[in-house]
């Protein structure tokens, strides 16, 4: 059912809302950048909120804009010219707000962004401008040993094609309303929650409720002391946090032909069949075998399935959860102590218990070197995944090897998932490597709606988006093709 989102100033400015938010709200509305200046004279200022909408001045001045209109060849010139016009007055109140410390994020109770309702109404250069301050939030917050968790704080989620929009013109009941018509959705922990966006660490966030109890987030000593429950298509902790599950499969398997495509350097292939075929289905590209492989985070064991198909020389498994380890020895999968006396060598095929902090230290000790390492840990935010490809992946990858990772920093809203997408990029130049984005859709058949469909018996809905970016990590120089 779609959703309907009243854009009007009435709706959004509500009558029991503080007057010097007001005032606020109404310059912001306006796009009157230079009588808004004067009221953003106090910390905070600029994230001030209306108490019943959650409307700050970014939501405000981007929200007047109202969407952006249809391009076609019988767009009227004079139009067209107005409407940049407007467009250009909310950049200038947008960047006077963020260089007054408005927050990037902040939710409103539509919950969504300010980017949110720029990408919704079609405003893309507003948009471009949100997500330039996130990413500028984001690495500031690493300079200080902090990311936020970047994800929408409720279980509300974005569904741009799905809203409808109501067009509403109000009159402004302040002073410099400049008359213009307006308008009327991982993440977190890699696997898969290293997403979420409370905004808890920041000391200039506007008062908010807190949030309700089936959006609090896990970390990962609380994951690796819960109860795991596992049924033919997800693994859940007892708080009913997704861990992994089936839904996930194309995207793993996708991950594997990545990592472990046959490339020009690969003896047993020519470079006419590594070329992919442009055809809707193209035919798939054998993989390479005998490759050494990492991988941390077993979860139901997916991706390690996949792995062991292409019969490698060494493939090496991190795990740390008890409940995991015992599912493995129980004899529930393929990976027990068969499989690790089956491999070409002694300790060719192990899973390592522990966490991966302790592990691959002890890995690194022993001189080992990997061809393919992926990534896909539970109750970890983006610092320790930050961590594990600045300290380890340079000393633990071959020279022309790959790295990956389960890519859900932010897939709970399109915003979030950009600006993660940026702040990877920059982290991994600073490390000598070179990442590339192979964009692949998702069906959301049976994701559509929280606590329904593939999310029956999850808490949180934790991917939203029709796009996923599979990352492609290489040393600079090396070969991806």
């Amino acid at each position: 059912m779609a959703i309907t989102i009243d854009d009007s100033m009435s709706a959004r400015i509500s009558p029991d809302c503080p007057d010097d938010t007001k005032q606020l709200l109404y310059h912001a509305w306006a796009h009157d950048t230079s009588d808004l200046k004067r009221l953003l004279d106090v910390p905070g200022k600029a994230s001030a909120r209306d108490p019943t909408t959650g409307e700050t001045p970014l939501h405000a001045a981007i929200r007047a804009c109202g969407p952006a209109p249809r391009q076609s060849d019988d767009t009227d010139a004079a139009d067209a010219e107005a409407d940049d016009s407007v467009t250009q007055e909310a950049a200038e109140t947008v960047h006077e707000l963020f260089l007054s410390g408005a927050i990037w994020n902040d939710v409103d109770s539509n919950d969504e962004t300010p980017g949110c309702v720029a990408w919704r109404l079609g405003r893309k250069d507003l948009y471009r401008l949100c997500l330039e301050a996130g990413v500028r939030a984001e690495l500031l917050f690493g300079l200080f040993d902090g990311y936020e968790e970047l994800s929408s704080g409720s279980s509300a989620e974005e569904n741009e094609d799905d809203v409808e929009i109501i067009n509403v013109e109000d009159a402004a009941p302040a002073e410099g309303e400049n008359g213009v018509a307006v308008g009327g959705k991982e993440e977190g922990e890699t696997e898969h929650d290293n997403n979420n966006n409370n905004n808890n660490n920041n000391p200039n966030k506007a008062p908010a409720a807190t949030p309700p109890a089936e959006t609090q987030d896990v970390n990962s000593e609380q994951y690796l002391a819960s109860h795991l429950t596992y049924d033919p298509t997800k693994l859940v902790d007892d708080q009913g946090n997704g861990v992994m599950m089936v839904w996930e499969t194309s995207i793993m398997r996708r991950s594997v032909d990545t990592l472990l495509r046959k490339t020009s350097s690969s003896p047993e292939i020519n470079s006419a069949a590594a070329t992919p075929t442009p055809t809707p289905t193209p035919t798939p590209t054998p993989l390479a075998e005998g490759k050494r492989i990492l991988n941390i985070g077993f979860g139901m064991g997916i991706v390690d399935r996949m792995f062991a198909a292409t019969t490698p020389a060494r493939h090496h498994i991190i795990e740390a959860h008890p409940a995991v380890l015992a599912h493995i020895d129980a004899g529930n999968t393929a990976f027990g102590p068969a499989w690790e006396a089956s491999g070409p060598e002694d300790g060719a095929y192990k899973v390592h218990r522990g966490r991966w902090q302790d592990v691959v230290p002890r890995l690194l000790q022993a001189g080992e070197l990997y061809d393919a390492i992926y990534f896909d840990t539970f109750g970890e935010d983006y610092a320790q995944l930050k961590l594990f490809f600045s300290d380890y992946v340079p000393a633990l990858l071959d020279h022309d090897g790959r790295f990956g990772f389960f890519n859900g920093l932010g897939a709970d809203r399109r915003i979030c998932y950009d600006v993660y997408t940026k702040v990877v990029e920059m982290h991994m130049v600073d490390v000598g490597l070179d990442v590339e984005w192979e964009e692949i859709h998702v069906d959301l058949q049976g994701l559509e709606e929280a606590g329904k469909g593939e999310w029956e018996g999850v808490r949180r809905r934790y991917w939203t988006l029709d796009k996923y970016r599979l990352p492609i990590c290489t040393f600079m120089g090396g070969d991806i093709c």
